[in-house]
Protein backbone atom coordinates (compact mmCIF):
# COMPACT_ATOMS: atom_id res chain seq x y z
CA UNK A 1 0.00 0.00 0.00
CA UNK A 2 1.30 3.44 -0.86
CA UNK A 3 0.00 5.29 2.19
CA UNK A 4 2.27 4.01 4.90
CA UNK A 5 2.94 0.76 6.70
CA UNK A 6 1.57 -2.18 4.78
CA UNK A 7 -0.42 -4.65 6.82
CA UNK A 8 -1.79 -7.72 5.11
CA UNK A 9 -5.08 -9.21 6.16
CA UNK A 10 -3.59 -12.69 5.87
CA UNK A 11 -1.86 -13.39 9.17
CA UNK A 12 -1.35 -17.08 8.43
CA UNK A 13 2.41 -17.32 8.06
CA UNK A 14 3.29 -14.60 10.53
CA UNK A 15 1.08 -15.55 13.43
CA UNK A 16 1.73 -19.23 12.93
CA UNK A 17 5.49 -18.79 13.26
CA UNK A 18 5.09 -16.64 16.36
CA UNK A 19 2.70 -19.07 18.00
CA UNK A 20 5.41 -21.62 18.69
CA UNK A 21 8.18 -21.18 21.21
CA UNK A 22 10.83 -21.72 18.53
CA UNK A 23 9.28 -19.04 16.35
CA UNK A 24 9.15 -16.54 19.21
CA UNK A 25 12.75 -17.28 20.10
CA UNK A 26 13.95 -16.80 16.52
CA UNK A 27 12.04 -13.53 16.25
CA UNK A 28 13.49 -12.09 19.42
CA UNK A 29 16.99 -13.22 18.49
CA UNK A 30 16.84 -11.34 15.22
CA UNK A 31 15.40 -8.20 16.78
CA UNK A 32 16.95 -7.96 20.24
CA UNK A 33 20.39 -6.86 19.09
CA UNK A 34 20.86 -4.74 15.98
CA UNK A 35 24.50 -5.65 15.61
CA UNK A 36 25.87 -8.48 17.74
CA UNK A 37 29.44 -8.18 16.57
CA UNK A 38 29.52 -4.38 16.61
CA UNK A 39 31.05 -4.26 13.14
CA UNK A 40 28.75 -1.51 11.81
CA UNK A 41 27.75 1.93 12.97
CA UNK A 42 24.84 0.62 15.03
CA UNK A 43 27.31 -0.84 17.55
CA UNK A 44 29.25 2.35 18.12
CA UNK A 45 29.25 3.72 21.64
CA UNK A 46 27.32 0.80 23.19
CA UNK A 47 30.25 -0.60 25.16
CA UNK A 48 30.71 -3.52 22.78
CA UNK A 49 34.15 -5.13 23.03
CA UNK A 50 35.19 -6.80 19.79
CA UNK A 51 38.50 -8.62 19.51
CA UNK A 52 40.08 -10.23 16.46
CA UNK A 53 42.76 -12.71 17.37
CA UNK A 54 44.69 -15.68 16.01
CA UNK A 55 44.60 -17.54 19.35
CA UNK A 56 41.92 -20.03 18.36
CA UNK A 57 41.77 -23.80 18.45
CA UNK A 58 41.65 -25.72 15.18
CA UNK A 59 37.87 -25.70 14.78
CA UNK A 60 36.94 -22.62 16.81
CA UNK A 61 34.95 -20.09 14.77
CA UNK A 62 34.26 -17.56 17.52
CA UNK A 63 34.22 -16.98 21.25
CA UNK A 64 31.93 -14.91 23.41
CA UNK A 65 33.63 -14.59 26.79
CA UNK A 66 34.58 -18.25 27.53
CA UNK A 67 31.81 -19.72 25.35
CA UNK A 68 33.17 -21.24 22.13
CA UNK A 69 31.43 -21.98 18.84
CA UNK A 70 33.04 -24.68 16.71
CA UNK A 71 32.96 -25.44 13.00
CA UNK A 72 30.66 -28.48 13.42
CA UNK A 73 28.09 -26.34 15.25
CA UNK A 74 28.11 -23.81 12.42
CA UNK A 75 27.79 -26.59 9.85
CA UNK A 76 24.72 -28.10 11.55
CA UNK A 77 22.91 -24.76 11.37
CA UNK A 78 24.24 -23.89 7.93
CA UNK A 79 23.41 -27.28 6.40
CA UNK A 80 19.94 -27.27 7.95
CA UNK A 81 19.14 -23.86 6.49
CA UNK A 82 20.72 -24.77 3.15
CA UNK A 83 18.58 -27.87 2.73
CA UNK A 84 15.44 -26.06 3.86
CA UNK A 85 16.04 -23.55 1.06
CA UNK A 86 16.73 -26.28 -1.48
CA UNK A 87 13.65 -28.28 -0.46
CA UNK A 88 11.52 -25.28 -1.44
CA UNK A 89 13.44 -23.56 -4.24
CA UNK A 90 15.83 -26.18 -5.60
CA UNK A 91 19.62 -26.19 -5.65
CA UNK A 92 19.72 -23.44 -8.30
CA UNK A 93 18.67 -20.93 -5.62
CA UNK A 94 22.36 -20.50 -4.74
CA UNK A 95 22.94 -18.71 -8.03
CA UNK A 96 20.93 -15.79 -6.63
CA UNK A 97 22.66 -12.50 -5.81
CA UNK A 98 21.37 -9.18 -4.49
CA UNK A 99 23.44 -6.01 -4.76
CA UNK A 100 26.52 -8.11 -5.36
CA UNK A 101 25.97 -10.31 -2.29
CA UNK A 102 25.34 -14.00 -2.91
CA UNK A 103 22.57 -15.85 -1.09
CA UNK A 104 25.23 -18.10 0.43
CA UNK A 105 27.00 -15.10 1.96
CA UNK A 106 23.68 -13.80 3.27
CA UNK A 107 22.75 -17.15 4.81
CA UNK A 108 26.18 -17.49 6.40
CA UNK A 109 25.86 -14.10 8.09
CA UNK A 110 22.36 -14.93 9.31
CA UNK A 111 23.54 -18.24 10.74
CA UNK A 112 26.51 -16.59 12.43
CA UNK A 113 24.26 -14.03 14.09
CA UNK A 114 21.73 -16.65 15.13
CA UNK A 115 24.27 -18.93 16.79
CA UNK A 116 26.10 -16.03 18.43
CA UNK A 117 22.85 -14.80 19.93
CA UNK A 118 21.99 -18.25 21.23
CA UNK A 119 25.42 -18.37 22.87
CA UNK A 120 24.84 -14.93 24.40
CA UNK A 121 21.45 -15.98 25.76
CA UNK A 122 23.03 -19.15 27.15
CA UNK A 123 25.52 -16.96 29.01
CA UNK A 124 22.64 -14.80 30.23
CA UNK A 125 20.92 -17.94 31.51
CA UNK A 126 24.07 -18.92 33.41
CA UNK A 127 24.36 -15.39 34.79
CA UNK A 128 20.78 -15.60 36.11
CA UNK A 129 21.24 -19.12 37.49
CA UNK A 130 18.80 -20.70 35.03
CA UNK A 131 19.23 -24.45 34.59
CA UNK A 132 17.38 -27.34 32.99
CA UNK A 133 15.59 -29.83 35.21
CA UNK A 134 15.95 -33.60 34.90
CA UNK A 135 12.98 -33.90 32.53
CA UNK A 136 14.34 -31.18 30.26
CA UNK A 137 17.79 -32.77 30.25
CA UNK A 138 16.16 -36.04 29.24
CA UNK A 139 14.43 -34.32 26.33
CA UNK A 140 17.75 -32.81 25.24
CA UNK A 141 19.29 -36.28 25.09
CA UNK A 142 16.29 -37.73 23.26
CA UNK A 143 16.33 -34.93 20.71
CA UNK A 144 20.05 -35.39 20.09
CA UNK A 145 19.61 -39.16 19.72
CA UNK A 146 16.83 -38.69 17.18
CA UNK A 147 18.75 -36.09 15.16
CA UNK A 148 22.00 -38.06 15.09
CA UNK A 149 20.18 -41.32 14.49
CA UNK A 150 18.73 -39.93 11.27
CA UNK A 151 22.11 -38.84 9.88
CA UNK A 152 23.95 -40.97 7.35
CA UNK A 153 27.71 -41.52 7.41
CA UNK A 154 28.37 -38.83 4.81
CA UNK A 155 26.44 -36.22 6.80
CA UNK A 156 28.26 -37.09 10.02
CA UNK A 157 31.62 -36.88 8.26
CA UNK A 158 30.98 -33.71 6.25
CA UNK A 159 29.51 -31.76 9.18
CA UNK A 160 31.85 -33.29 11.77
CA UNK A 161 29.10 -33.86 14.33
CA UNK A 162 28.78 -36.13 17.33
CA UNK A 163 25.87 -36.85 19.65
CA UNK A 164 27.55 -35.02 22.53
CA UNK A 165 27.98 -31.95 20.33
CA UNK A 166 24.31 -31.98 19.30
CA UNK A 167 23.26 -32.45 22.92
CA UNK A 168 25.20 -29.33 23.81
CA UNK A 169 23.55 -27.37 21.01
CA UNK A 170 20.04 -28.42 22.04
CA UNK A 171 20.87 -27.70 25.70
CA UNK A 172 21.97 -24.16 24.85
CA UNK A 173 18.87 -23.62 22.73
CA UNK A 174 16.63 -24.85 25.57
CA UNK A 175 18.37 -22.60 28.10
CA UNK A 176 18.10 -19.61 25.78
CA UNK A 177 14.39 -20.31 25.48
CA UNK A 178 14.02 -20.79 29.23
CA UNK A 179 15.76 -17.55 30.20
CA UNK A 180 13.57 -15.66 27.77
CA UNK A 181 10.43 -17.14 29.32
CA UNK A 182 11.72 -16.37 32.81
CA UNK A 183 12.32 -12.72 32.01
CA UNK A 184 8.94 -12.17 30.36
CA UNK A 185 6.85 -14.42 32.63
CA UNK A 186 5.17 -11.53 34.46
CA UNK A 187 4.46 -9.48 31.34
CA UNK A 188 0.77 -10.14 30.73
CA UNK A 189 -0.80 -6.74 30.07
CA UNK A 190 -4.51 -6.33 29.61
CA UNK A 191 -5.13 -5.14 26.06
CA UNK A 192 -8.51 -3.53 25.47
CA UNK A 193 -10.60 -4.10 22.36
CA UNK A 194 -10.21 -0.43 21.48
CA UNK A 195 -6.41 -0.53 21.72
CA UNK A 196 -6.19 -3.63 19.56
CA UNK A 197 -9.17 -2.91 17.32
CA UNK A 198 -8.58 -4.00 13.76
CA UNK A 199 -10.71 -2.77 10.88
CA UNK A 200 -10.97 -3.91 7.29
CA UNK A 201 -11.20 -1.47 4.40
CA UNK A 202 -10.93 -1.26 0.65
CA UNK A 203 -9.26 1.69 -1.00
CA UNK A 204 -8.63 3.29 -4.37
CA UNK A 205 -5.23 4.95 -4.62
CA UNK A 206 -4.04 7.72 -6.94
CA UNK A 207 -0.31 8.44 -6.78
CA UNK A 208 1.04 12.00 -6.68
CA UNK A 209 4.71 11.06 -6.66
CA UNK A 210 7.25 9.69 -9.13
CA UNK A 211 10.86 8.51 -9.17
CA UNK A 212 13.58 10.84 -10.41
CA UNK A 213 16.68 9.73 -12.32
CA UNK A 214 18.41 8.76 -9.08
CA UNK A 215 15.48 6.66 -7.94
CA UNK A 216 14.30 9.15 -5.30
CA UNK A 217 10.61 9.82 -4.81
CA UNK A 218 9.55 13.34 -5.77
CA UNK A 219 6.15 15.04 -5.75
CA UNK A 220 4.22 15.83 -8.90
CA UNK A 221 4.12 19.49 -9.94
CA UNK A 222 1.09 21.29 -8.48
CA UNK A 223 -0.82 21.40 -11.77
CA UNK A 224 -0.41 17.66 -12.26
CA UNK A 225 -1.30 17.01 -8.63
CA UNK A 226 -4.49 19.03 -9.03
CA UNK A 227 -5.43 16.98 -12.09
CA UNK A 228 -5.00 13.80 -10.04
CA UNK A 229 -7.21 15.22 -7.29
CA UNK A 230 -9.95 16.02 -9.78
CA UNK A 231 -9.73 12.48 -11.17
CA UNK A 232 -9.97 11.06 -7.65
CA UNK A 233 -12.97 13.27 -6.88
CA UNK A 234 -14.72 12.02 -10.00
CA UNK A 235 -14.13 8.40 -9.07
CA UNK A 236 -15.35 9.12 -5.54
CA UNK A 237 -18.66 10.35 -6.99
CA UNK A 238 -19.00 7.05 -8.85
CA UNK A 239 -18.23 5.16 -5.64
CA UNK A 240 -21.19 6.72 -3.79
CA UNK A 241 -23.78 6.90 -6.58
CA UNK A 242 -25.22 3.49 -5.73
CA UNK A 243 -24.67 2.16 -9.22
CA UNK A 244 -21.00 1.18 -9.14
CA UNK A 245 -19.24 -1.57 -7.21
CA UNK A 246 -16.36 -0.17 -5.14
CA UNK A 247 -14.06 -3.16 -5.71
CA UNK A 248 -14.60 -2.94 -9.46
CA UNK A 249 -13.76 0.77 -9.39
CA UNK A 250 -10.60 -0.05 -7.43
CA UNK A 251 -9.60 -2.66 -9.98
CA UNK A 252 -10.11 -0.15 -12.77
CA UNK A 253 -8.56 2.99 -11.24
CA UNK A 254 -6.37 2.19 -8.23
CA UNK A 255 -2.57 2.36 -8.55
CA UNK A 256 -2.13 0.00 -5.60
CA UNK A 257 -1.98 -3.69 -6.44
CA UNK A 258 -3.93 -4.53 -3.25
CA UNK A 259 -7.49 -3.41 -2.64
CA UNK A 260 -8.34 -4.76 0.83
CA UNK A 261 -6.38 -4.09 4.03
CA UNK A 262 -6.85 -4.96 7.69
CA UNK A 263 -4.94 -2.92 10.26
CA UNK A 264 -4.92 -1.58 13.78
CA UNK A 265 -4.15 1.80 15.24
CA UNK A 266 -0.68 3.18 14.64
CA UNK A 267 -0.01 0.96 11.64
CA UNK A 268 -0.91 3.25 8.73
CA UNK A 269 -0.30 6.79 7.55
CA UNK A 270 -1.93 9.09 10.13
CA UNK A 271 -4.32 10.80 7.70
CA UNK A 272 -5.37 7.50 6.13
CA UNK A 273 -5.88 5.89 9.54
CA UNK A 274 -7.89 8.78 10.98
CA UNK A 275 -10.27 8.77 8.03
CA UNK A 276 -10.64 4.98 8.05
CA UNK A 277 -11.34 4.66 11.78
CA UNK A 278 -14.04 7.34 11.59
CA UNK A 279 -16.05 5.48 8.95
CA UNK A 280 -19.08 3.30 9.63
CA UNK A 281 -19.43 -0.08 7.97
CA UNK A 282 -20.22 0.46 4.30
CA UNK A 283 -19.37 4.18 4.39
CA UNK A 284 -17.07 5.76 1.80
CA UNK A 285 -14.65 8.52 2.76
CA UNK A 286 -14.01 11.82 1.07
CA UNK A 287 -10.78 12.02 -0.93
CA UNK A 288 -7.99 11.60 1.64
CA UNK A 289 -4.51 13.02 1.02
CA UNK A 290 -1.32 11.39 2.24
CA UNK A 291 2.33 12.03 1.38
CA UNK A 292 2.12 9.53 -1.46
CA UNK A 293 -1.19 10.44 -3.03
CA UNK A 294 -4.97 10.50 -2.75
CA UNK A 295 -7.18 7.72 -1.40
CA UNK A 296 -10.84 6.84 -1.41
CA UNK A 297 -11.60 4.48 1.46
CA UNK A 298 -14.57 2.21 2.02
CA UNK A 299 -15.02 0.59 5.42
CA UNK A 300 -15.94 -3.09 5.20
CA UNK A 301 -15.84 -3.85 8.92
CA UNK A 302 -15.40 -1.44 11.85
CA UNK A 303 -14.51 -4.26 14.22
CA UNK A 304 -13.00 -7.56 13.12
CA UNK A 305 -13.18 -9.85 16.16
CA UNK A 306 -10.75 -12.44 14.83
CA UNK A 307 -8.21 -9.88 13.66
CA UNK A 308 -8.53 -7.85 16.88
CA UNK A 309 -7.87 -10.90 19.05
CA UNK A 310 -4.86 -11.77 16.90
CA UNK A 311 -3.63 -8.19 17.24
CA UNK A 312 -3.91 -8.42 21.04
CA UNK A 313 -1.54 -11.38 21.00
CA UNK A 314 0.90 -9.49 18.79
CA UNK A 315 0.83 -6.45 21.09
CA UNK A 316 1.54 -8.63 24.13
CA UNK A 317 4.39 -10.39 22.34
CA UNK A 318 5.87 -7.08 21.25
CA UNK A 319 5.82 -5.78 24.83
CA UNK A 320 7.46 -8.98 26.05
CA UNK A 321 10.18 -8.63 23.42
CA UNK A 322 10.75 -5.03 24.49
CA UNK A 323 11.15 -6.04 28.14
CA UNK A 324 13.47 -8.89 27.26
CA UNK A 325 15.41 -6.73 24.83
CA UNK A 326 16.22 -4.16 27.48
CA UNK A 327 17.86 -6.73 29.74
CA UNK A 328 19.46 -8.63 26.88
CA UNK A 329 20.95 -5.53 25.25
CA UNK A 330 22.46 -4.40 28.54
CA UNK A 331 23.98 -7.84 29.14
CA UNK A 332 25.35 -8.31 25.62
CA UNK A 333 27.03 -4.90 25.62
CA UNK A 334 29.37 -6.13 28.39
CA UNK A 335 30.55 -9.26 26.57
CA UNK A 336 33.93 -9.65 24.86
CA UNK A 337 33.67 -11.39 21.48
CA UNK A 338 36.34 -12.68 19.16
CA UNK A 339 35.93 -13.97 15.62
CA UNK A 340 38.27 -16.34 13.78
CA UNK A 341 38.00 -14.53 10.46
CA UNK A 342 40.24 -16.93 8.53
CA UNK A 343 38.21 -20.02 9.44
CA UNK A 344 34.92 -18.16 9.00
CA UNK A 345 35.84 -17.12 5.47
CA UNK A 346 36.79 -20.71 4.62
CA UNK A 347 33.41 -22.14 5.64
CA UNK A 348 31.18 -22.98 2.67
CA UNK A 349 27.94 -24.81 1.99
CA UNK A 350 28.10 -28.57 1.46
CA UNK A 351 26.99 -29.47 -2.05
CA UNK A 352 26.58 -33.23 -1.84
CA UNK A 353 23.54 -35.29 -2.85
CA UNK A 354 24.11 -37.45 0.23
CA UNK A 355 23.77 -34.48 2.61
CA UNK A 356 20.06 -33.71 2.90
CA UNK A 357 19.44 -33.27 6.64
CA UNK A 358 17.07 -30.38 7.38
CA UNK A 359 15.22 -31.26 10.61
CA UNK A 360 17.47 -29.88 13.38
CA UNK A 361 14.96 -27.22 14.45
CA UNK A 362 11.94 -29.43 13.78
CA UNK A 363 13.24 -32.03 16.21
CA UNK A 364 13.85 -29.38 18.87
CA UNK A 365 10.25 -28.19 18.55
CA UNK A 366 9.02 -31.79 18.86
CA UNK A 367 10.64 -32.17 22.29
CA UNK A 368 10.18 -28.56 23.43
CA UNK A 369 6.77 -27.59 22.04
CA UNK A 370 4.99 -24.35 22.87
Amino acid sequence: MQSGKTVSKDRGAGSGSRSGRMGRLCALLLSAVCCLWGLTACGEGDGTKVVFTTGFGKNEVFRIEDEVCTRPEIMVYLTTVQNQYENVYGAEIWNTTLDGVTLEENVKETVLARIAQIKSMYLLAKDRGVTLDADEEGKVRQAAEEYCGALNETEVERMGVSQSLVEGMYREYALADKVYRQIIQDINPEISDDEARTITVQHIFFSTTMKDGAGNRVDYPEAQKQAVYEKASGVRELAVDGEHDFAELATQYSEDTAITYSFGKGEMDAAFEEAAFNLETGEVSQVVETDSGYHIIKCLNTFDREETDANKLEIVEERRREVFGQEYDAFVSTLVRSLNEELWEDLTLIHDDQVTTSNFFEIYTKYFPS
